[in-house]
């Protein structure tokens, strides 16, 4: 009995000492900040964050990690400058006092070796709050031009942007619920 015990101790000890972290720079060109809101209920207004950096690391052996990413709420783009400048305003982001957003997840959650979820906080506007990025198309391969391995796949959630103290244009029938997409892929370094 003593000497399973032991065997086992000293397996989980091996199988610690190979659990692999391995870090990832998120590729700015390949990876694609985008929100969608109803607009009066209407149509669907979309827009894009072009300014994105960050790092992933993650063991898919012991299923664990930490994603942090960066977003310049300055870089804005919904193809209507009259309506960008309004979004960087005080009224909605705030861009020239509180430029960054922030996503920081370290709870991740696989489906076999695949990502399926992370969670963690966005922070902007000067407050956190928990929220829950759902995965799909999680892969990893090997990219041919880079000849280094890729990680990357479609994360979204639906947030409240009252959350955040970003009330603007609720009496005038402009949603609080945005959806948000983040198509991400990241270097090994």
């Amino acid at each position: 009995m003593k000497k399973t015990v032991f065997a086992l101790a000293a397996f989980s000890v091996v199988g610690l000492a190979h659990a692999e972290i391995a870090t990832y720079a998120v590729d700015p060109t390949h990876t694609f900040v985008t929100f969608e809101a109803k607009h009066f209920n209407t149509s669907t207004l979309r827009g894009r964050f072009d300014k994105k950096e960050g790092t992933v690391s993650f063991d898919r052996q012991g299923k664990s990690g930490k994603a942090e990413i960066n977003i310049d709420a300055g870089s804005i783009s919904t193809g209507v400058p009259a309506l960008d400048n309004h979004l960087k305003s005080k009224d909605f982001f705030d861009a020239t006092q509180l430029s960054s957003v922030k996503f920081v997840g370290d709870k991740f959650t696989f489906d076999g070796d695949k990502v399926s979820a992370v969670a963690g906080e966005l922070t902007m506007l000067g407050k956190t709050v928990p929220v829950t990025l759902k995965a799909t198309n999680f892969n990893c391969y090997t990219n041919p031009l880079l000849k280094r391995e890729v990680c990357g796949g479609d994360f979204e959630t639906t947030i409240a942007r009252t959350q955040w103290g970003m009330n603007y244009g609720l009496q005038y029938g402009l949603p609080d619920s945005i959806h948000l997409l983040i198509q991400v892929e990241a270097v090994k370094q």
